[in-house]
């Protein structure tokens, strides 16, 4: 037997005025209605346990309020990153902080996927976007530009017009291959975190370099390989280094989710870590205190992340003035032993 949904012209009735002041009351639109009116709509609403339609309250405000969350990586690559768990699980904290919901996309770079995200704002879906692991030359970005859509970015792409929100990847970068020079390493690898095409591998690459340039270490540019933020392709890579006749004795690894292939690779190799390859990732993962060994990495504030963007995207939703358009987030050196004692 069905039951009949209780509509707003009941709520009216029950209150004893019109349809339009119920929606003027529960949408608060800010007119002049008494406070005894309101109040006697927001009890009679409550008493018939009205729920105003979705579709319709989008039509009459404009609005969703959902907040569209779109990750620039394959599906795989995407459900694969512990990290990016966390980025969004920031992301939903401020969205119900707010009385937002969140609709998650990855997103690859062929010409379906470039205007899905347009698609989701034009056609009502989203109000906005946090759009996560920009790249040069992103295709998928420059319609977003050229569309006038509210956007964020989870990361940072220089001359790019959206607000950020994003670490120091460089000077992370630094800070990781750092520790390894101050244990007496001088024959360091590194595996990306991704592809250069992507701007965090790239910055995180320069920092590497340039902390092995400022200690006067040649960088070996065979032992400096390509992730693609899988473990999948931290294993290839690191396989790959160990058939060289000299191996490294220490492995900046840009991605603790890659670092679980490469420290797979090491094992197989009947290599001991940190006695014959020492390593350090970035991320620093919910389980990576958990690995065999357990992980020195870089701590990132992934929940922090997600929360300041999605805050950051609701202040401009609002209409509300920015304090900074570009958010940059602290990170700290987290020391465990998969780097070993100072070597002598």
């Amino acid at each position: 037997m069905s039951v009949r949904r209780v509509t707003s012209q009941d709520v009216a009735r029950y209150a004893g005025v019109s349809r339009t002041t119920v929606s003027l009351v529960l949408n608060n639109v800010d007119a002049q209605i008494s406070v005894d009116t309101r109040q006697r709509v927001l009890e009679a609403a409550k008493q018939l346990n009205y729920h105003p339609n979705a579709s319709a309250r989008r039509l009459v405000q404009g609005r969703t309020r959902v907040i569209g969350f779109i990750e620039h990586h394959s599906p795989y690559q995407t459900f694969a990153d512990a990290f990016m768990a966390e980025v969004l699980r920031g992301l939903h904290a401020v969205a119900r902080q707010y009385n937002y919901h969140v609709i998650f996309e990855p997103s690859s770079d062929d010409d379906h996927a470039r205007d899905h995200c347009v698609q989701l704002v034009q056609e009502r879906h989203v109000d906005g976007i946090v759009y996560s692991g920009p790249r040069f030359n992103d295709l998928a970005l420059e319609r977003l530009v050229e569309s006038n859509i509210p956007v964020v970015l989870q990361g940072y792409l220089p001359g790019c017009p959206f607000p950020s929100v994003d670490i120091d990847n460089v000077a992370s970068a630094r800070l990781a291959t750092e520790h390894l020079i101050s244990l007496g390493h001088t024959q360091i690898a590194m595996i990306t975190n991704g592809p250069l095409m992507y701007t965090a591998a790239t910055d995180r690459m320069a920092g590497f370099k340039s902390a092995m340039q400022a200690a006067g270490l040649a960088v070996n540019e065979n032992w400096v390989r390509i992730g693609s933020f899988t473990p999948e392709s931290g294993f290839r890579a690191m396989s790959s280094m160990l058939q060289d006749q000299i191996k490294p004795s220490a492995v900046f690894i840009a991605s603790d989710v890659v670092a679980i292939g490469a420290i797979e690779a090491i094992h197989q190799c009947d290599l001991r870590i940190p006695e014959d390859v020492a390593l350090v990732g970035f991320d620093d993962i919910p389980w990576a205190a958990y690995l065999n060994p357990p992980l020195t990495t870089i701590r990132v504030p992934a929940h922090a992340l997600g929360w300041s963007a999605g805050h950051l995207l609701i202040q401009t939703l609002d209409d509300e003035s920015l304090d900074l358009d570009h958010v940059v987030l602290e990170t700290e050196l987290i020391v465990r032993r998969s780097c070993g004692k100072t070597m002598q």
